[in-house]
């Protein structure tokens, strides 16, 4: 899942082929003034960015899961399929929904996900607890597939990783986190052609950020660095490889 560029990667309007996925849109935002807005000072007395600062399940999110390094296959097949879903819905709709996304995509087992029949299909248009978009259905079991198929060649996990840059932005308000990197398109473009589906450079990039690959946290966020793969602005020797 997405987000602090799911801030404003989640915030912003996709071009054309998937991607509107990322951080929080402006209307999960807790300040209309978000993208030139620093951390938010809360009650705890930590600091978040705005679109983490006042929706409980935005911050529970924020705190716990986003940045938090992710290598696991179906760890990383739920992520990227509910960021397919995202594109032009708000974060926080889909964490609202993601225990039934959960149900009905079977866990988000990539065998399970691939073995879907058009009955399959049917069922999940008819659910009305997840987002019922024939497009986004079709590219999850497309994209499941090509996870399976990736197995031979190191895995899903090992791919992703493999774009992690040797530096990673430093912002300090959130119109300085950037919405797209040259590792994010060249990765967009390899995912493509292994057969996935709703994998533009944004989207991308807000899956690199919700899973540790680049640390987008603002400066003094209290969650600056916390996934343990960054120390300042450089790859620790200890990180994700």
């Amino acid at each position: 899942m997405q987000t602090q560029t799911q801030a404003q990667s989640h915030a912003q309007s996709q071009t054309q082929d998937d991607d509107s996925a990322a951080a929080p849109t402006p209307a999960d935002a807790a300040n209309p003034t978000a993208p030139t807005a620093g951390t938010v000072l809360c009650e705890d007395g930590l600091r978040r960015p705005p679109w983490a600062a006042r929706d409980p399940l935005l911050r529970e999110y924020y705190d716990t899961e986003w940045g938090v390094p992710v290598r696991d296959e179906a760890g990383l097949f739920e992520r990227l399929v509910l960021e397919g879903f995202q594109s032009g819905l708000s974060w926080v709709t889909i964490l609202r929904k993601r225990p039934a996304f959960r149900e009905a995509f079977a866990g988000f087992s990539p065998d399970a996900v691939a073995a879907f029949t058009e009955d399959d299909v049917a069922r999940l248009m008819a659910d009305e607890r997840i987002v019922r978009n024939r497009r986004k259905i079709d590219a999850a079991i497309a994209n499941a597939r090509a996870v399976v198929a990736l197995r031979s060649e190191g895995g899903l996990g090992e791919l992703i990783w493999s774009y992690r840059p040797e530096t990673t932005p430093q912002p300090r308000t959130a119109d300085e986190v950037p919405s797209r990197s040259p590792e994010s398109e060249a990765l967009a473009k390899e995912l493509k052609r292994r057969g996935f589906s709703f994998v533009g450079p944004v989207t991308v990039f807000a899956l690199m950020e919700a899973i540790g690959v680049v640390d987008t946290h603002l400066v003094d966020s209290h969650r600056r660095g916390s996934s343990g793969v960054w120390t300042g602005g450089a790859t620790t020797l200890e990180g994700a490889g």
